[in-house]
């Protein structure tokens, strides 16, 4: 089975991935950002290095879904292959910040890779205000995000709510980080548990 973790910069995909795959003995797939050759390149300078990045993005995710399946176990993914596609490219290319020439050479490619593999199980949402993302992506301090603007994290929010209400592909949660406290709430975090059960349980 293959489960997936959506949200914006900052949202708690990665603390999240982390506690359900270690209550559920799950295998985790975490977003390789320390990894990532062009992410401090991109705040630097996102005109510049967009398209590159988003590339890196797409084959890093595509061989990601290709070995989960591959694997034949429950796996938990930090992120997934649509959010590049729905969400941060065309908001750079809104921005113009990516040029509409290498916008549609990008889709083009998203649409083959997402053509052969197959979609989550479930994607988990993880739905966070601004004011939330802001206070989460200073909590943990990573010095390439110092440089993220309030209009930039609101462009990707209502992005990600427009992705989200038309989402078809499969069971989809939606968790309201607002008011769901679970990396510091055993409380919060049962209940997500509890919501998770209710559909992974209806998958079989």
């Amino acid at each position: 089975m293959h489960i997936a973790v959506a949200g914006n910069i900052g949202s708690g995909k990665t603390t999240l991935t982390g506690l359900l795959a270690r209550h559920y003995k799950w295998e985790a797939h975490y977003e390789e950002i320390d990894d990532n050759p062009y992410l401090d390149d991109f705040y630097e300078d996102m005109q510049r290095w967009s398209f590159n990045l988003q590339i890196y993005f797409l084959n890093s995710r595509f061989n990601t879904i290709l070995d989960i399946r591959k694997q034949g176990k429950t796996v938990i993914q930090d992120r997934t292959i649509y959010e590049d596609a729905y969400i941060f490219a065309p908001n750079l290319h809104s921005m113009g910040l990516m040029s509409t020439r290498d916008f549609e050479n990008y889709f083009t490619l998203f649409n083959l890779m997402s053509s052969l593999v197959q979609p989550p199980d479930l994607l988990i949402y993880l739905r966070a205000s601004v004011p939330t993302l802001v206070h989460q992506i200073q909590k943990r301090g990573r010095k390439y995000e110092n440089s993220i603007r309030l209009d930039y994290l609101k462009r990707l929010n209502e992005r990600y709510e427009a992705w989200v209400a038309a989402y078809n592909l499969g069971k989809l949660l939606i968790i309201d980080v607002d008011n769901m406290k679970f990396p510091d709430n055993k409380e919060d975090l049962s209940k997500v548990i509890d919501r998770v059960d209710a559909e992974i349980f209806g998958l079989f």
